[in-house]
């Protein structure tokens, strides 16, 4: 029997609205799945939450899944909806993200859909160790992950959302809520929102404020009519930088001082400054005053060989740019230095969610061995002190070093830390400052030569300046690379640039082949030390009991 022609159809059944929400370790995702939960109980609506959590912060990614059928209780009698306990590929109506890469991530197993999902990414980035480990510059194209998130959704905001949690001095889950009620894919009134966050206890202000926060910015970038995927970000009324790794707001840097900035050129003023800066930080106005007079050689060079500037100073910005950060190497001093400083007390305390009145402990873990304090005596002691580890090695012995535990957060502690940084004033007699500025000069005198010879040779050799980083080993091994490149290829321009990508794509030469026989690095020795194995003690067979003998 059929229905009449006339008759009305059947209302559409509403179909389960799915939300995946991403997060690191740390920034509250189970805090925020449970007021989602939470606020759609008390809109009256079924709903069901599931996690799976990461690893570490950044070896896994920490995911929360949430369905909701949005018909209320009351309409639904007796009747329960069948949830699923994890999101389908392209059934995911709305992905929030406290950053790029893990939306990415997400976008990559295909759960986004372009005809379904909306999506909220943080354009915020915390490194990978993937991207740590690289000699070079390992960061993944920021650009490129938000075209393929952009391809990927039907629509797409990137907002600055680690930006918007430290303005409302709040952790970014509370941010990440305000967004996801927002946004209009969940039924969720502001109302219940706001009372499950009043329900959490201590940090509500905060939160709120933070939930506050970001409603509004997403509500004015959502009720936009210009505000498509291609104009998402930023949103008015927000910070637009893209801090790295959870760091703070940089500091202003301070104009080029005269009468340099009547002397150089106004293009690599910025990069000057910045070096100045750092430098003076690090040691004092008369290092500053150095770095300056060092690039002003290049500069003077440069200016001789490309007066018209048709590569825009190119090997002074190079040059400025690696020479600051060589000039200010890592020693005892200057990790002392920042341990000790205010304003990383005050990170601390922002990215573990301290509050102002919770009591934090931080306890900093040194172990400076012979290198480390080699450093810093004069060139004859720190000879002796180094055969004398050397003795000690090759007798079996592991290399000699001194345990420290300070804490950081008592007076004792601070007061160590501040006579570890003030050793940074004995660092000019010290046996490695001798060194770092022998080797400094001589990339220097290299880098002139052959901005006279070629421009492109002088620039292709300042850029060898980035192989120089780290401290240890990983000094050494780029130290290593840039002195063979000095020796054997400092006038081929083909040869000093794939000499040092190569040390940069393989900082070890393990997989890429040096670019000319004589660069190959030389072996070193090594100590070998043959240990005698154990001889297994011999298995004892069970006695015989005597005769007689009860057991």
């Amino acid at each position: 029997m059929t229905a009449p022609l006339d008759a009305p159809s059947p209302e559409p059944v509403p179909r389960i609205l799915t939300l995946l929400v991403c997060a690191l370790g740390g920034e509250g995702g189970g805090i925020l799945t449970q007021w989602l939960v939470d606020a759609a109980e008390r809109d009256g609506y079924p709903v069901q939450a599931t996690s799976v959590p990461g690893v570490a912060q950044r070896t896994g990614a920490t995911t929360y899944y949430l369905e909701l059928y949005p018909v209320p209780h009351t309409q639904l009698g007796r009747r329960r909806p069948v949830f699923s306990l994890l999101p389908v590929p392209a059934a995911v109506d709305l992905l929030v993200a406290s950053e790029l890469l893990e939306a990415s991530r997400q976008a990559t197993l295909g759960l986004p859909s372009p005809e379904r999902t909306v999506l909220i990414a943080g354009t915020g980035r915390a490194l990978t160790t993937q991207e740590r480990i690289v000699c070079g510059d390992g960061r993944l194209d920021a650009a490129m992950l938000e075209a393929g998130l952009r391809r990927s959704t039907r629509s797409c905001y990137l907002v600055d959302l680690a930006g918007w949690a430290r303005e409302a001095g709040t952790v970014v889950s509370a941010v990440m809520f305000g967004a996801i009620a927002a946004s209009g894919v969940w039924p969720l009134s502001r109302a219940s929102c706001e009372a499950a966050i009043n329900d959490g206890g201590a940090g509500a202000a905060a939160s709120l404020r933070g939930f506050a926060l970001a409603w509004d910015r997403v509500r004015a970038l959502m009720v936009d009519a210009n505000a498509g995927p291609a104009a998402a970000s930023p949103v008015p009324g927000g910070p637009a930088g893209r801090a790295t790794c959870g760091s703070s707001v940089q500091r202003p840097v301070s104009p080029l001082p005269q009468p340099w900035a009547g002397r150089y050129a106004p293009a690599v003023h910025t990069v000057l400054a910045q070096g100045v800066q750092r430098l003076r930080e690090y040691q004092d106005e008369t290092y500053a005053q150095l770095y300056l007079e060092r690039v002003w050689a290049v500069h003077q060079a440069e200016l001789a060989a490309d007066p018209q500037a048709h590569t825009g100073h190119a090997v002074t910005r190079e040059t400025a740019r690696w020479l600051a950060l060589w000039m200010a190497f890592d020693d005892i001093a200057r990790v002392a230095q920042l341990k000790a400083a205010a304003t990383r007390f005050e990170r601390v305390r922002r990215e573990v969610g301290a509050g102002p009145g919770d009591l934090l402990r931080i306890r900093d873990h040194f172990r400076p061995g012979v290198p480390e304090i080699a450093a810093l005596l004069p060139s004859a002691w720190a000879e002796r002190f180094r055969r004398w580890d050397a003795r000690r090695i090759q007798s079996g012995r592991a290399a000699w070093g001194w345990a420290l535990r300070l804490p950081s957060h008592t007076v004792v502690g601070l007061v160590a830390l501040r006579l570890l940084a003030s050793l940074r004033h004995v660092r000019p007699r010290g046996s490695r400052w001798t060194e770092e500025q022998r080797l400094i000069e001589r990339w220097l005198g290299c880098v002139v030569a052959g901005v006279r010879e070629q421009p492109s040779l002088g620039l292709e050799l300042a850029r060898c300046g980035r192989l120089v980083k780290g401290y240890g080993s990983t000094h050494a091994r780029g130290m290593g690379h840039l002195l063979r490149i000095l020796d054997h290829l400092s006038n081929d321009v083909l040869a000093v640039c794939s000499a040092r990508e190569a040390a940069l794509a393989d900082d070890c030469g393990r997989t890429v082949p040096p670019p000319s026989p004589v660069a190959a690095s030389v072996p070193r020795t090594q100590p070998l030390h043959f240990v005698p194995r154990r001889k297994a003690a011999p298995a004892t067979a069970p006695e015989t009991p005597h005769r007689g003998d009860p057991s």
